[in-house]
């Protein structure tokens, strides 16, 4: 052994027998005589222990000082050595009543746990959780104490790092007892809130606790007991100085937590700072030299060697893993809701520690082991729980009393070390299953006991328990005697007797020592309640029954961290016992968060009781500061619950809604939210709204004390108080002007995030401000003109951030420029114009569309705000804006165009007057500049609305002639690029057609469709096809083929669609647009058609849908105009059409005669008699006259399924679509005959498809004879109404025979090779219509049927003429079919015309037949 080492022994032998000698017990004597030699001994060992440590602290943590043992020559290092002799000098004098032995022993802790905590981790956990919370705690504890030992919390407290280290490894590390530092933090807190009571005298006799009495005298050192829960009563002088130690404990609790959230602060903000840096010099305590050795003396190189390095670093080492510290302390937390879990009711908890995986599995042995090893627990609800009847519970109880050693144990110890595990309940039938248990594993653990079988243990144990009740149960008075016990217990051991002196054992130390649980023993009463009446008060004279309690809990307080302490402290292999042994040194600031969380209600309790409570201002400003450094860390850490939590309350604390209750302090806590906002701007987020309320309600306040009356806008709202003037004169102070100001002035420090919130709780309190002003002259308008005031500040920052910013602001002056005040709107109008104006001198890069955007709210305004002052001054701003800044204006052009089309709408006409002015102004003046812009389909769009003004015909017709002019200045102007070179068109990446016709055209459209002005629509009409033929040559056909689409043939899609009717808000509209603008716009069609046909020529297709659609109407109007034009149409470009297109020709007319057939006349259901056939009214035959569109479909007839019954309505419904189709065939037959009949069409057309046309025709006049033949079928739908006279088809059978007989003679005798070679099929056309027609004609009867003569008699005269021209050979082969009915004829009163056809006819025959000689005809 070196020198060195003789040394450390010899101090280890010192600093021994200088505890031992502060071990020593002191008598009550002593106890109060401070002057004795016992006292003075004490004080005096405890003096030199605690200079020990103050000086040579490097000794104790030292890995190097080491104590070799004499005899095994074991080595021990310092600290392990003089652990239990430190922990025990601790334990026995950290509980004295004696105030200078308390107050030195609390000093001796505080030493051990700033410099010693990496080794003592365990013991100081024991110390504070049984000795020094505790005190803290206790009624019975004095102030002075409770005052110490805060003193010794400030010094922690003051200690950033000492703080994170307890929480890391007490309140994160599942094996502590209890979360030290919530724990702390929530005590502290309560002594801060506490409500102290009120000083002055009081009755000495009034008893204000039932168990302790107030002593009138106290040893001269001694400090009064706490009133802090109105226990005591004492006469007037000690009761102030009472009542004043209570409020000096109030203040250091308050202290206490100002301090820890400053360490917070300096630990989680300042992360880059070095541990052992020196503090701030407001974090030091105020206690001199000590306190400076306290915080220097450890040197923190020797108090941390275990770790890798000393100070904090910014990136903090492996150990200390924050995620790690996090998820031990989420892991405790649930271990915690689980152990409350299961201390309510077993089985719940059980289940929860298997969900939660603190039980591996539901295996009995893996709940058994988990019940044993796990602190906390309830020993009563293990019992129950274990003691349960079902089976798992039954095997957990086994697998549980299988892992207690009860070997090698007398019966009665290892009886009482069997219910120190759980305490058994009260059930026989549980307590029976218990014994025999214990009876197995105590046989199967002691095999010399003197038991024959387990039944004897069994028995035994019973009988025990039993008797353990019987001699301590206060309820029992007749109690057991040994005889009676000895005599339940014979023949038990398999009919033997047990021997009488092991029974009467067993027996003497039941009675003479209960078994009880530790616990109970722990929470024995403290003191007997003295009973009412003289006796009791007559044994309590001179007795301190305060600190008699005190004794008693500081008693078991001793013995339990003893019993705590001892196995630490003895153990030979402790240095890695247990994991949670480790110590671990915080270095990562990030800790600070969840330390916050824990405390954080605790933290708002104790700093806003005391702030609520007092009026003293020292007090006030240490709580305001500990306001401040709790937002910083919400801030920093972004807790939003907590951050709301804190500004609200400290804005509450403002008073500023309740100016006549206002103090001093409100304006304190003003100016500190005031100072936070600036600070911690960038991480105040939705807590902005209370900073901004409180600047709103301070500006307010300012208003109402410099006289100016604020009216509230609420009807009937109270008169408020003002404040007091020094409070008015405060409001005003420099403090207070500049950091309100500042707030607004800084805010373009804030971050791209920050300032989002700001502005938006900004907006929400400026609303708040103007819907409380109501329709007053004044309204507030503070918050406005600060937005109007930030925009200025953040003018400069990015775009991005801008446009964000924008989104809300601009949504804001939306609804603020349509507030019902016009005193409210006037300014944010005039604001927002100045804004824009500043907005307009920065430059704004193509394609970019900011300006548009920040113009929004002026074209809103105009919408929805009806004032038309108002919308006057909107109008006004754009005309400056423009004035002062065109050359600026970029993508604004858009939207001031969309403001402009909103005037249009107005029923203002001067509103509209003024914008039509502003906008004529603009094409005429900046047109380059709203073209190269990218604003020319806006300000079309602007012409258009104006177009449709309905009021005012003078602005629709100068707005058409607008839209007119723009074109030849969009041809001419250099940035349309229409003038461009080919080889630079390339460039032009848009194509100017589809930007720069297409809009005007569709402004023509637009007009077309919705323009309720007839003579307006007419104009766009005629301007729409005049600008067509004008300058449609130069455009592309792509182009031609958007046109068509887009615009032309969508002017129709209201005959196809009823969902287009829904733009005409009457019927009578609708009539009057169709029979006026649509049928204008389908002949100008046709003539463009025309016009433009070898470029349209591909449109055929859809212009004959177009005109089969309407044709295809029930209405004949529509049907008149749609076959006019197709006649029009082919008559027009008879010479154009190739055969492909003759044959799209020809299949239009297949479709429409199709389409009209009325197929429906011979549908039997139309015939049936309806009974009860009353005349119900026609919904659809109101409409009179008015043209409706109804596109009929082919198949109407076979819609109806065989036997279903039809309505009355239906049958009239479809009646009249019967005649309607009936008018249309009709219609189709004469156009057919028309277009026939005309040599160029018929020249043109080829003959296959003139067939085809003959087909339709000889089934439509099949159709019409098959119907006229039908006399029944014709007088049934006469009996059922389906018209007045008898219904025939006459009209269409002889046109539709006439068109026959006259094209397919034509045919005939067409001398082209295609129509000679078609010759045979008109042949087998002709001969047999013609004979059909004879035979019918022949049929007819002069009386009745002249009508019927009348119509047939033409198409029988030209029948006659066509036959005379046969040549002979086929006049000759047709000669026996024609000749009789030629005969016939003659026998009738014949029309002359007929009568010079048959003598025609009989000469030829006299030719053809030899018997006359042919006379030439001059």
């Amino acid at each position: 052994m070196s020198t060195n080492d003789l040394f450390i022994k010899d101090a280890f032998l010192v600093f021994r027998a200088l505890c031992k000698l502060t071990m020593k017990p002191l008598n009550s004597e002593s106890e109060r005589d401070l002057k004795s030699h016992a006292m003075r001994s004490k004080l005096l060992s405890l003096h030199l222990v605690l200079a020990i440590l103050n000086n040579h602290m490097p000794i104790f943590v030292s890995p190097s000082a080491i104590i070799y043992s004499s005899s095994s020559h074991d080595a021990t290092t310092f600290v392990q050595a003089i652990n239990q002799y430190l922990c025990l000098c601790l334990s026995r004098n950290a509980v004295s009543p004696v105030p200078q032995v308390f107050e030195i022993s609390v000093e001796i802790f505080w030493r051990v746990l700033a410099g010693m905590r990496t080794k003592l981790k365990k013991e100081i956990e024991v110390l504070l959780h049984e000795i020094f919370i505790p005190i803290l705690e206790m009624k019975t504890s004095t102030l002075k104490q409770k005052a110490a030992i805060l003193s010794m919390l400030q010094r922690l407290c003051q200690d950033p790092q000492a703080l994170v280290e307890i929480y890391l490894n007490y309140d994160c590390d599942s094996e502590a007892i209890d979360n030290i530092y919530e724990h702390l933090i929530n005590i502290i807190s309560k002594l801060s809130s506490v409500a102290v009571s009120p000083t002055g005298p009081r009755s000495g006799h009034e008893p204000t606790s039932p168990s302790l009495t107030p002593t009138g005298k106290y040893p001269s050192n001694s400090v009064p007991p706490s009133l802090s829960t109105n226990a005591l009563a004492l006469p007037g002088s000690l009761d102030q100085i009472s009542g004043q130690s209570e409020q000096q404990l109030k203040r250091q609790g308050l202290e206490c937590l100002v301090a820890v959230l400053k360490s917070l602060v300096v630990w989680g903000t300042a992360s880059a700072v070095p541990v052992a840096a020196e503090p701030e010099p407001g974090l030091r305590s105020q206690n001199g030299e000590d306190s400076r050795q306290d915080t220097v003396t450890p040197d923190p190189s020797l108090d941390r060697l275990t770790q890798s390095d000393s100070t904090r670093q910014p990136t903090p080492d492996v150990t200390d893993d924050p995620g790690k510290f996090e998820s031990a302390k989420q892991k405790k937390t649930t271990l915690l809701e689980g152990i409350k879990k299961f201390n309510f009711k077993p089985k719940r908890g059980i289940q929860f520690f298997l969900q939660t995986g603190f039980i591996p599995s539901k295996n009995a042995k893996d709940i058994a082991k988990f019940l044993l090893e796990t602190d906390g627990l309830s020993k009563s609800m293990i019992g129950e729980y274990l003691g349960e009847g079902d089976e798992e519970n039954i095997a957990a109880m086994h697998a549980f009393v299988d892992f207690l050693d009860l070997s090698n144990q007398p019966f009665v110890d290892a009886l009482r070390n069997f219910l120190q595990a759980f305490r058994l309940p009260g059930e026989s039938q549980k307590i029976d299953r218990y014994m025999l248990k214990f009876a197995e594993r105590y046989i199967a653990g002691n095999p010399s006991s003197p038991f024959a079988n387990a039944d004897t243990a069994y028995i035994l144990a019973y009988s025990t328990i039993m008797l353990n009740t019987d001699a301590h149960n206060p309820q029992v008075k007749n109690r057991m005697t040994k005889l009676d016990f000895l005599k339940n217990n014979r023949g038990i051991n398999d009919g033997a007797d047990l021997s009488e002196e092991f029974l009467s054992a067993i027996f003497d130390e039941i009675v003479s020592n209960e078994i009880r649980m530790k616990d109970e023993v722990d929470a024995a009463p403290i003191v007997a309640t003295p009973g009412p009446g003289l006796a009791s008060a007559f044994a309590n004279v001179g007795r301190d029954l305060q600190k008699e309690a005190y004794m008693m809990q500081s008693n078991n307080m001793s013995n339990k961290t003893e019993a705590s302490d001892c196995p630490y402290a003895t153990s030979p292999d402790r240095k890695g016992s247990k994991g949670s042994e480790h110590f671990f040194s915080a270095s990562h600031f990030v800790h600070v968060k969840p330390m916050f969380e824990v405390a954080w209600i605790a933290f708002l309790a104790g700093l806003s009781g005391p702030l609520q409570a007092t009026d003293d201002l020292e007090t006030v400003e240490l709580c305001l500061d500990g306001f401040r450094s709790a937002i910083r860390i919400v801030c920093f850490f972004d807790l939003e619950l907590e951050r709301n939590a804190f500004v609200t309350t400290l804005a509450k604390f403002t008073f500023l809604n309740n100016l006549g209750e206002m103090k001093t302090k409100n304006m304190e806590a003003i100016k500190t939210l005031l100072d936070v906002a600036v600070s911690e701007g960038n991480n105040l987020k939705s807590s902005w709204r209370e900073v901004l309320q409180c600047v709103s309600q301070l500006e307010h306040m300012q208003l109402i004390s410099s006289g100016v009356d604020v009216s509230d806008g609420k009807k009937g709202g109270r008169v408020r108080k003002p404040p007091t003037e020094e409070l008015a004169n405060e409001s005003r102070s420099t403090h207070i002007t500049v950091a309100a100001d500042m707030v607004f002035s800084l805010s373009h420090f804030l971050s791209g995030t920050a300032i989002v919130d700001f502005v938006r709780a900004l907006c929400d309190v400026s609303w708040e401000e103007i819907s409380s002003s109501g329709l007053s002259q004044h309204p507030r308008l503070f918050s406005l003109q600060k937005l109007v005031e930030i925009s200025y500040y953040n003018m400069n920052r990015i775009r991005l951030e801008w446009s964000n910013l924008w989104d809300i602001l601009g949504e804001h002056f939306n609804q603020v420029c349509c507030h019902n005040n016009p005193h409210v709107v006037f300014f944010a109008l005039d604001a927002l114009r100045q804004l824009a104006v500043r907005f307009l001198e920065k430059e704004e890069l193509a394609h970019f569309k900011f300006q548009k955007d920040f113009l929004k709210p002026f074209e809103y305004t105009m919408i929805h705000n009806s004032n038309p002052d108002i919308r006057d001054m909107v109008l006004q701003c754009l005309h400056q804006m423009v004035q002062a800044k065109v050359g600026n204006i970029r993508s604004g052009w858009r939207t001031m165009f969309g403001v402009f089309s909103a005037a249009s709408k107005v029923p203002t006409e001067r509103v509209a007057n003024s914008a039509f002015e502003i906008v004529t102004r603009l094409n005429k003046e900046h047109f380059p500049a709203i073209v190269r812009h990218g604003a020319f389909a806006d300000l079309t769009v602007c012409i258009t609305d104006f177009c449709k003004v309905n009021k005012y015909q003078k602005i629709s017709l100068l707005a058409i002639a607008m839209l007119r002019g723009v074109i030849p200045i969009m041809l001419e102007c250099p940035d349309c690029g229409f003038n461009v070179p080919e080889e630079e068109k390339g460039i032009h990446a848009d194509d100017p057609m589809i930007k720069f016709w297409f809009p005007v055209l569709f402004g023509f459209y637009d007009v077309i469709m919705n323009g309720e002005d007839l003579e307006v629509r007419r104009l766009a009409l005629d301007s729409l096809f005049t600008t067509l033929k004008t300058y449609g040559q130069s455009y592309p056909v792509d182009f031609w083929d958007t046109v068509c689409q887009e615009l032309l043939f969508p002017i129709f899609a209201v005959l196809k669609s009823s969902q287009d009717l829904s733009r005409f808000s009457t019927q009578e509209d609708m009539s009057v647009w169709l029979s006026t603008t649509m049928i204008q716009a389908l002949r100008n069609l046709i003539d463009l058609y025309t016009f433009y046909f070898e470029t349209l020529e591909r449109f055929l297709d859809g212009l004959l849908d177009l005109l089969c659609v309407c044709i295809c109407q029930e209405n004949d109007t529509l049907a008149r105009i749609g076959t006019s034009c197709l006649q029009q149409l082919l008559e027009s470009n008879v010479k154009k059409l190739s055969a492909v297109r003759w044959e799209r020709v020809a299949t239009t007319f297949v479709k429409l005669f199709r389409t009209t057939t009325p197929h429906q006349l011979f549908d039997e259901s139309l015939r049936v008699e309806i009974d009860g056939g009353q005349d119900l009214p026609d919904p659809s035959s109101d409409s009179g006259e008015a043209i409706v569109p109804a596109p009929l479909t082919p198949n109407n007839g076979e819609q109806q399924k065989a036997g279903t019954k039809v309505s009355l309505n239906d049958r009239r419904r479809i009646f009249r679509q019967i005649i309607v189709k009936c008018v249309l065939q009709l219609l189709l037959i004469e156009t057919t005959n028309d277009l026939l009949r005309n040599d160029e069409v018929y020249d043109t057309i080829p003959p296959e498809h003139l067939l085809r046309l003959m087909g339709v025709l000889d089934h439509s006049y099949q159709f019409a004879r098959m119907f006229n033949d039908d006399k029944e079928l014709r007088t049934g739908l006469w009996k059922v109404g389906f018209m007045k006279h008898l219904p025939n088809l006459l009209k269409q059978e002889s046109s539709s025979a006439s068109t026959l007989v006259h094209v397919l003679l034509r045919m005939y005798y067409d001398v082209r090779p295609e129509h000679q070679a078609a010759r045979p099929q008109v042949a087998d056309r002709l001969l047999p219509l013609g004979l059909g027609v004879f035979q019918d004609f022949t049929k007819l009867r002069m009386d009745t049927q002249a009508k019927n003569i009348a119509a047939w008699t033409p198409v029988v005269a030209e029948i006659l003429h066509g036959f005379v021209r046969f040549d002979d050979k086929a006049f000759t082969r047709y000669l026996p079919a024609i000749y009789p009915l030629a005969t016939e004829l003659l026998a009738r009163d014949i029309a002359p015309e007929i009568r010079v056809g048959l003598r025609d006819y009989f000469m030829r025959v006299g030719y053809v037949q030899g018997i006359m000689e042919r006379i030439e005809r001059s």
